[in-house]
């Protein structure tokens, strides 16, 4: 009978999970793990990983349909949806094996099943077969969340789709209505609007990717609208009539409600935590507004219990996630790490063109009293964009006029999402626009656009 006892038990095998399971294992610390569906959890198996494959495809599908601008030639272009989707399970099914072999070679222990925490220091695997009962001062949660359906709008597979759905797609939306703008409705937006679906995205908010900077919200809504998308922004889908083969949207904008039919319905409303079953009342874990509470290093307030990732309040983003983990799996094994801050936390949105962001927006900055200096640099500046064919895009930068320090950076175009991680480390190691100056960036780059947005804020831009 396999051992019972460990050091640490993590709940759930997610980004956050699996990562700290790994972590605290580096670190000496007998570790079990306890996943009731699949290693990698949603991200790898259906959110970030097969949306990514999914919309490579779009974006080659977009290029190959302007192969004449690069004195190429494709002729009878079209696609396979199901192809399509088969690439995109084989990505995610190769990546969550991957998992199980990190786990062996880490030696940590899998429990496949649900886990309960009864009381502190013991975690019960529950399944078809009956239950384990396991034991550890330390526990991790760790079960993220799940698609919020609201009432009337609930996901059935058929004419309503989850972005699990989606990802599994069995035919394409002719004329598709994605309820929700943030990352995951943009960009499954994109992507069915570049296979030529005929797309329109309703928000609630007075505009698209509300986190985001406004300049650039603006900046992807007019790309996403010239690609033939139609959005409604300040707009709220009261109800949806399903009949044969298509749904009526009563869409209120203005004061009035519309009706709208669709084929295909997708909604991306925000998400629940996975906070149900899991024993949190019998332990006294404090849970607000459906996310657990806890301090900046993730614990609960019931000694020896954690919580991390989109269980806690957010950015809820799988890196975030995973960073939590390796701090708690530092702290449990005895070391002083530094707290997660959220401020620290990119966003990166896979829509066409790219969204990335970093720390505060400018409105951000002005509202927390900064005297702030903000640069741009448009792609049309830049060497490399114009090569590439992606002279579409914005890089803005917002640094403190007193201090120097840079407060954000706000992105959108071609590849923004592998840029902004040098703003990142830059604001990591509390970089201000002295050093950001002073760097040599590498000739032709799209980084270099960073560099001369920096400059421009102290209106010393050289190719603007």
């Amino acid at each position: 009978m396999a051992d019972k006892s460990f050091d640490m038990i993590v709940v759930g095998a997610g980004p956050g999970g699996y990562v700290a399971a790994i972590r605290g294992a580096q670190l000496g610390l007998k570790v079990a793990i306890v996943e009731r569906e699949h290693l990698g959890g949603i991200c790898l198996n259906w959110g970030c990983i097969p949306t990514k494959a999914m919309l490579r495809s779009a974006e080659v599908f977009h290029l190959m349909h302007r192969a004449k601008e690069f004195g190429l030639s494709a002729e009878k272009i079209g696609y396979d949806l199901d192809a399509v989707v088969k690439r995109s399970r084989k990505v995610a099914g190769q990546l969550s094996g991957g998992i199980g072999h990190l786990m062996k070679k880490n030696k940590i222990t899998v429990f496949m099943g649900k886990g309960f925490v009864p009381k502190p220091g013991t975690v019960e695997v529950r399944t078809d077969k009956g239950t384990e009962t396991l034991k550890a001062p330390q526990i991790v949660l760790a079960t993220g969340a799940r698609a919020r359906n609201l009432p009337g709008l609930e996901a059935d597979g058929d004419l309503v789709w989850s972005y699990k759905h989606a990802l599994v797609a069995d035919r394409m939306p002719k004329k598709l209505l994605v309820i929700g703008s943030g990352a995951i409705g943009i960009e499954f937006a994109s992507f069915f609007n570049t296979l030529g679906s005929d797309t329109t995205v309703v928000e609630v908010m007075d505009r698209i990717l509300p986190v985001e900077d406004e300049e650039i919200s603006t900046f992807a809504r007019k790309a996403f609208e010239k690609q033939g998308m139609k959005i409604m922004a300040k707009a709220t889908v009261k109800q949806l009539d399903r009949g044969k083969g298509k749904v009526t949207a009563h869409i209120e904008t203005g004061g009035k409600t519309e009706k709208h039919d669709f084929d295909t319905v997708i909604s991306a409303v925000g998400i629940i935590a996975n906070t149900e079953d899991l024993g949190l009342e019998g332990l006294g874990v404090k849970v607000e507004r459906g996310f657990v509470v806890t301090d900046d290093h993730c614990r609960t307030g019931v000694e020896g219990i954690y919580a991390i990732g989109d269980l806690t309040n957010g950015p809820w983003l799988a890196h975030k996630a995973s960073h939590e983990g390796v701090m708690v799996a530092e702290l449990i094994a005895g070391g002083h790490p530094h707290p997660v801050r959220p401020d620290q936390i990119a966003g990166c949105t896979y829509c066409h063109p790219q969204v990335a962001s970093v720390g505060l927006t400018e409105a951000k900055a002005r509202e927390k009293g900064h005297k702030v200096k903000v640069g741009r640099f448009p792609f049309i500046g830049n060497g490399k964009a114009i090569a590439l064919g992606e002279s579409e895009g914005l890089i803005k930068t917002v640094f403190d006029a007193e201090t120097g320090e840079l407060l954000g950076a706000h992105m959108v175009g071609a590849e923004v999402t592998e840029l902004i991680q040098g703003y990142i480390v830059g604001r990591t190691l509390e970089t201000t626009e002295a050093e950001l100056m002073n760097t040599v960036f590498p000739h032709p780059t799209l980084s270099e656009m960073m560099h001369e947005s920096v400059l421009d804020a102290y209106g010393r831009a050289l190719h603007f």
